[in-house]
Formats: structure tokens, sequence, C-alpha cells
């Protein structure tokens, strides 16, 4: 099957954890005999195009988009991801169906979609709503409709697990025929490999401390102050343990300082933004690994740790309560309860017996159900029941399919991104027709 997919993170380009999973799942679908064109975004080391492990990937500069703001700039990185599809899709005998990955990709997708009548498959990694328990601001409601607007438009939506399944009803009211739970993968190899020359336990804790490991952006929705708030209680009944939170983000001055003021300076090391060879080091070394989040689709950051036969405890919420099983293959904390998670945290420092228990039954659930053929498969499962159902319902003619009318339906696909945006912040009317008249002359056809 021959696939056009969108996503706006891509390595080397990584804000989130959208890139490894947009890289995995696509060096598996090739691996699996996909043809997959990849548009996303680059950085000014990556090339525009080149073949990644039989993936077709195209990145878009975007360092000469003027914009004066966030939305503006997610605009015309669309519009740009459009300029850049259309000859793309022409130069090929036939797309099959397009797939795009979250909101910041619903206008482009959608306006593919629009222009070649063709299946649009999305994947909603997470909503606004949750992100931030609720909808406070115009941004927030701005981009909660947009995700709204992509899910509808879509033939079939995917989410990671049952969790957000129930997010996506609950939100947009989106019928669960129309969803398919596809969870993540983790490439296990990774994390079985050794020696690392710069990298030693020394550097981040004293000989005998045994290492709590975190990692992940640090924002609330993560629980890294929770972190904070258990770590005194775990050195009231074990003093030699060392908590390493790894990561940015905009919270990690706040989390500074208030480690600080709590005297616990010599306690916790925040490393930062760290490299994949030292967080795959620090999986490997760390004695309990802990992801205390609030809010949590599904918890890739779990399967990492359960990889590199590290025992974990996660807070019951979300897809990191789907992943684990308490006392089978981790231990669950309750949400935003310190005292919870310190009590949890002692259990596996001070039961290594029950530890490496639950780390090995961890490995091998990670064996039998998401490595990333298993979800290459599950993927492609979809895929081809789209298709299928696709290829039943689009209009024949006595010669074959119905003829379809580039210019006039890309022109309406543009039209709508402006309509779609913010009135009177993004797009007014008379950008929406000067798109819709660029579109017109041709220069999308």
């Amino acid at each position: 099957m021959r696939i056009l997919m969108f996503s706006w993170e891509y390595p080397p380009r990584s804000v989130g954890g959208l890139a490894q999973h947009v890289y995995d799942l696509t060096t598996a679908l090739a691996k699996a005999g996909d043809e997959v064109h990849l548009i996303t975004v680059g950085d000014a080391q990556s090339k525009e195009h080149e073949n990644v492990n039989g993936v077709n990937v195209y990145r878009l500069q975007p360092y000469n988009l003027s914009a004066p703001d966030f939305l503006t700039w997610i605009l015309q990185l669309n519009l740009r991801m459009v300029e850049y599809a259309v000859p793309l899709v022409n130069s090929l005998a036939e797309i099959d169906l397009i797939h795009a990955h979250d909101w910041l990709v619903a206008y482009a997708g959608r306006a593919l979609k629009q222009a070649y009548r063709l299946p649009l498959i999305a994947t909603i990694h997470a909503t606004e709503y949750g992100r931030n328990q609720g909808l406070h601001n115009d941004l927030q409601r701005y981009i909660s409709d947009v995700e709204w607007w992509l899910t509808y438009e879509a033939w079939r939506v995917i989410v990671c697990s049952r969790y957000m399944e129930q997010e996506l009803t609950r939100v947009f009211q989106l019928p669960t025929d129309k969803i398919r739970i596809v969870p993540n993968g983790v490439d296990l190899d990774r994390y079985q490999r050794k020696g690392v020359e710069h990298l030693s336990r020394e550097q981040y804790a004293a000989p005998g401390e045994k290492i709590v490991f975190f990692v992940g952006r640090l924002v609330r929705e993560k629980g890294a102050e929770i972190i904070l708030d258990a770590v005194p209680k775990v050195f009231q009944y074990y003093s030699n343990a060392k908590f390493v939170i790894a990561g940015k983000g905009p919270a990690l001055d706040y989390l500074k300082n208030k480690a600080s003021d709590m005297g616990l300076y010599d306690r916790v090391y925040f490393t930062g933004y760290i490299d994949d060879d030292t967080r795959d080091f620090l999986y490997r070394e760390a004695d309990v690994a802990i992801f205390p989040s609030l809010y949590e689709p599904f918890g890739m950051v779990t399967l990492e740790a359960m990889a590199a036969h590290t025992p974990v405890v996660v807070s019951d919420v979300g897809g990191l309560g789907e992943i684990v099983q308490h006392e089978t293959n981790g231990l669950k904390c309750y949400p935003g309860n310190p005292n919870s998670l310190a009590d949890n945290i002692l259990r596996l420092l001070h039961e290594p017996e029950l530890a490496n228990r639950l780390a090995e039954r961890a490995y091998n659930d990670l064996r039998k159900q998401y490595t990333w053929d298993e979800i290459a498969y599950q993927t492609r499962d979809v895929y081809a029941d789209v298709h299928d159902n696709y290829e039943s319902s689009i209009p024949k003619t006595d010669s074959g399919l119905a003829e379809v009318d580039l210019q006039e339906n890309m022109s309406q696909g543009i039209a709508d991104m402006g309509r779609y945006a913010v009135p009177g912040y993004l797009m007014g009317e008379q950008q929406n027709k000067e798109l819709a008249e660029t579109a017109k002359r041709g220069r999308y056809h």
C-alpha cells in the first residue's frame, strides 16, 4: 500500500514523543512492505529528501516562515506542506490513503483528502482538553476545535489506549465505531545495548546509592512536582537513594527552586535535556523508574523502562493504568499522591526479589504485545479496512473510477483551511479569498 503521511515531528526534529513514534512506525510499515511518503519538518542540518530505512522522508525548512504567533506559523507550515505534497502526489502512480498525526497537520491532511478524494486516517496522540484538564482560554478552545475537526474529517481515528478512546467519545462525541486502538511499540534491542564510553553510574549517584529515575517533559501533567513531595518520605525510610530527574520544560526552574527550598539539593539531580544514549544508559542503570503523571494517554517512557529490565512505579491514570498491572508487571500509585508514590518506591528499594520479578514479567509482556512488528500489523489492518470500505463507496463510471476535479477540490480544501482558523486572528476574509484564487489559478494542479 502507498501511504502519504504528515507529521510535524520526525528525527532529528523532536519536540515530544511523536518523533520517535513516527520514526518507528514508518520503519516498521516499510519493513512490512508498504511504501511510505512522509512530509515533515526539518532543521538546519537535515536533508530535504532522503530514504530512511525504506521510508521516503521529505523535510520542509520552517525557518523562512515569518509569523506573529505559533498558530499562524502552523497554518503557514500546513500551506507549505500542501504546496509540497501536490506535485509529489501527481508524480506517483497512486496514493491509497493519507495518515495525519495530531492537529498540527490537520489542515494539510484535510486539504489533500479534499483535493484527491482520498481516505484520511488520523492518529490523535493526546487532546488539548486532556492535557489541560479542561479548556481555559481561546487558544486551548481553538486547538480543541481543530482536533475535533480532524476526527470528524477522518475515515478512522487511531488512538493508543482505551483511555484515549473514552476521552475522544466524551470530549468530541466521536462514535466508537470510528475509533481503532493501536498501542505504541518499543524497540527491545536498543535498551539492551551496553557500553557508552563517556557515561558512568558515578556521574549520577554515589557508590552504594540506588537510582530512582524519571524522564519526561517538565510540565505539570507529568507529575515531577509529586516526585519532590515524595522524596522526604523515601529518605526517612531509605537514605541511600538518589533521584535523577531528566528532561526540560517550562517547570524546570520552578522545580529546581522548590528542591532547593526543601533542602533536597544533594538528593535530587536535575540533568536537564539528555540525548537518547544517555537516557537509555540511565534506564539500564536505574534501580526504579517512576512516572507519576496526572494525565497520560499512553506512557511510552514506561515501555522504555520495561525494555531495559527496570521495575516501574506509575500513577494509575490513562494509558499507564492499562500497561501496568499492579504487583504483576509493575506497581501503581494514586495519581497526585506523594505518599502513595513514596510507599511504592520504598517497596521496590526494600524488596529486590519483587523488583526483579516485576521487571522480568514486564519484559515478557513487551515481547508479546508491544513490538513494532506487531504495531505495524495492527496499523496495516486499519489501513486495509479503510481502503476496502473506500473502494466500495466511491462513485464509478462505465470506464472506471469517477474523475477527480483536482483544481476545484484543492480550491475548496485550501479555502476550508481559512474557515477553520480563528476568525480575525489567523486568517481574515481577504486572505481566504487569496488562497482560493491561488488554487484556481492552477498553482495546485
